[in-house]
């Protein structure tokens, strides 16, 4: 589970940052990239990664302001003729709205997509989106100058390791008897011996949450998306001593994103939505202002990766 940052920009690109877009690469999960917002210019910012369009099966959008949209019609277009066929569909997640805005710029320049789409849009204030055996993606509303969303992204729990051991120690050589033992199933040994398979089976691996916030101030909502996350994305638009700023303008400070970090028990903060204002120095200093409340904080840059590491591996 790994995050890269192709566009970390508010607003407009500037010459450093581009504006909104995130890749949550699952190539080992479930080898599916899902992208969470799509500015203007994501499909540029893709051709300088690894990441293949047709790997992208599900587009979360946070709302419906252009930067954080505009470069939708591009990708989608280009995915076509990039190896996506009727067999890679792709769903898109998003405020009512986003269904008519893809269709009606799909119309209007005449092209023609060679995989379908299917859309969710979200008139809730939260709820569930999918489940499956490997993930639950939940969504929550945020504060903003038009309905916008977060999402959170919870793994499963993986099963334990099979104790090769301690099986050993009672004489259990390797052999077809092991998948039944990892399946947990009561075993008969030839000298007649019943072994319990729960009682050779690590404890499970925590799986990973991640929380992905679009543009807000500060709000109820967020608690529930970020809660215990191993890595939460939080913009920061704004930084110290310009919480009213943040106010009026439906955005965030650092020190407000740091104050949820710590308040949410989260192991990792990634500051993003950096306003064009903010350069050089002045980028250290949002992230020095955080980190005297949460020190685990970093403002991310276009084509920063972080790996997302299971709860045993968090780090320091």
């Amino acid at each position: 589970m790994e995050l890269e940052f192709l566009g970390t920009s508010a607003g407009s690109p500037s010459k450093f940052r581009n504006v909104t877009a995130l890749a949550l690469k699952l190539l080992d999960e479930i080898n599916e990239v899902w992208l969470f917002d799509v500015g203007e210019g994501t499909q540029h910012q893709i051709l300088r990664t690894t990441i293949r369009p047709r790997k992208v099966t599900k587009i979360f959008i946070t709302h419906l302001h252009g930067d954080h949209i505009f470069g939708l019609p591009g990708f989608l277009s280009s995915r076509s003729f990039q190896g996506a066929e009727a067999a890679t569909p792709l769903t898109i997640y998003g405020p009512r709205g986003i269904k008519q805005f893809v269709e009606t710029s799909m119309r209007v320049s005449q092209t023609h997509l060679a995989y379908p789409i299917k859309y969710v849009e979200l008139d809730d204030e939260e709820g569930v989106l999918f489940e499956n055996d490997r993930f639950k993606v939940s969504y929550a509303g945020l504060d903003h100058r038009i309905k916008c969303v977060g999402y959170r992204v919870e793994e499963k729990d993986y099963p334990g390791e099979l104790m090769v051991e301690k099986l050993q120690e009672v004489g259990v050589r390797p052999g077809p008897i092991y998948g039944q033992i990892k399946a947990g199933q009561v075993v008969t040994l030839d000298d007649g011996t019943q072994l319990n398979g729960k009682d050779f089976i690590g404890a499970p691996k925590k799986g990973r949450t991640v929380a992905i916030l679009g543009d807000t101030r500060k709000t109820a909502g967020i608690d529930k998306l970020a809660l215990n996350a191993d890595v939460l994305v939080h913009e920061s638009t704004f930084g110290k001593g310009e919480a009213k700023l943040a106010r009026n303008y439906y955005h965030s400070t650092c020190i407000q994103a740091a104050q949820t970090a710590q308040r949410d028990h989260v192991k990792k903060l990634l500051l993003t939505h950096i306003s064009a204002r903010y350069v050089g120095s002045m980028v250290k200093k949002l992230q020095a202002d955080a980190r005297e409340i949460f020190p685990n904080t970093w403002v991310v840059r276009d084509f920063d990766t972080y790996n997302v590491p299971f709860p045993e591996r968090r780090e320091k």
